[in-house]
């Protein structure tokens, strides 16, 4: 069996071209054919298609891709249209090749307090340290990869966790401008750790041993206060149906909300960002930072045709919808006419349109 693939391929040569670009091949492989021998058949049609033959990973349709990686598999969840990038754009210098000198300057901000197995241990995240979303708005962000590291450090019982965790923190975009997302095509989940780690390193506050051993014995009653969290308005979005609506869903399912779209035949929009995370754990953090995601989220849907867009969790919506203006600010864009409403406003405005 083999596969028929449509590829388009990224091209750029640091010391000829000013900027890079892209060239379609019509390419044939074997089921049994990696990732890697793709790009050897690339290069058989052009000689100019680079790619470096150790430490190999790519992306491929946006996803983190390592040599091995069977075509077979690609093609299942991929199809049979294939675009084909360096794991990092910005530092591309010859193709898929890249300076890769920040994966190790990286590990030098853990190496005082690290043992050879634990630099061993770093080498196999070099996919992880290119998959990280957050360089994708920061150049200069550390990497999830020397994170994870920390985190296996630290829970291994390094005696130097107040240091370990002072040099991801201090470093100019560290640990508190992560919000991890896994880009991997081989899944990999590390947001436990992450969040493990910034739990360490600032403690929620809360009352003194001494305040509480105070209140434990006082003879004075604690009054409780009982929050009242106030009913969200009902929001409607007028001529709905006959609008270009999007979905932006997170981490959440989108299959439901899409299905409503098509069964009301609605004009659906699809756009790239509609499942990467909207900045809102960062946001007490790096106010800019949170604002360029959730920009992104919104000008994707926006240049993508969307009149409504849909947020499936309310608290990412309550932020949109609150910095709305200093995001447009942030990303330098104004998106005239997006209108915003939750999932739960959207489907019983639908249901109240059928009845």
């Amino acid at each position: 069996m083999s596969y028929k693939l449509e590829i388009r391929a990224f091209f750029f040569n640091a010391k000829t071209d000013y900027l890079p670009y892209y060239k379609n091949f019509n390419i044939s492989v074997d089921a049994e054919a990696t990732a890697k021998d793709l790009l050897a058949q690339i290069q058989d049609v052009n000689e100019n298609f680079s790619y470096s033959k150790q430490k190999l990973v790519m992306k491929i349709n946006g996803l983190v891709i390592e040599a091995k990686q069977p075509v077979s598999e690609l093609v299942e969840r991929l199809g049979t249209s294939l675009q084909i990038d360096p794991v990092n754009s910005y530092r591309s210098n010859d193709g898929l090749k890249i300076n890769d000198s920040d994966f190790m300057q990286s590990f030098e901000l853990l190496a005082p307090y690290a043992s050879e197995s634990d630099l061993k241990y770093y080498k196999t995240l070099y996919a992880l340290h290119y998959a990280s979303e957050t360089e994708k708005f920061n150049h200069e962000y550390i990497g999830d990869a020397v994170l994870v590291l920390a985190h296996k450090m630290i829970t291994e019982g390094s005696e130097h966790r107040e240091a370990i965790l002072d040099a991801i923190t201090s470093a100019n975009s560290g640990l508190f401008d992560c919000e991890y997302e896994n880009n991997l095509f081989n899944a990999q989940d590390h947001t436990a750790a992450i969040d493990e780690l910034k739990a360490m390193a600032k403690p929620e506050e809360g009352p003194s041993l001494c305040a509480k051993l105070i209140a434990r014995f006082s003879n004075k009653e604690e009054k409780k206060v009982e929050v009242v969290v106030p009913k969200r308005a009902v929001e409607t979005i007028e001529n709905l149906e006959e609008k270009q609506v999007a979905h932006y869903h997170g981490i959440a399912s989108h299959d439901e909300t899409h299905k409503l779209i098509a069964e009301m035949d609605m004009k659906g929009v699809h756009f790239s960002r509609s499942g990467k995370l909207s900045g809102l754990s960062i946001l007490n953090d790096n106010k800019d930072l949170a604002f360029k995601k959730a920009g992104a989220i919104l000008l994707d849907a926006y240049d993508s045709g969307a009149e409504v867009l849909v947020v499936e969790d309310v608290a990412v919506l309550d932020m949109f919808k609150k910095n709305f203006s200093a995001i447009e600010k942030t990303i330098g864009r104004k998106m005239i006419g997006l209108e915003l409403i939750s999932a739960e406003d959207f489907v019983s405005q639908l249901n109240a349109i059928v009845a």
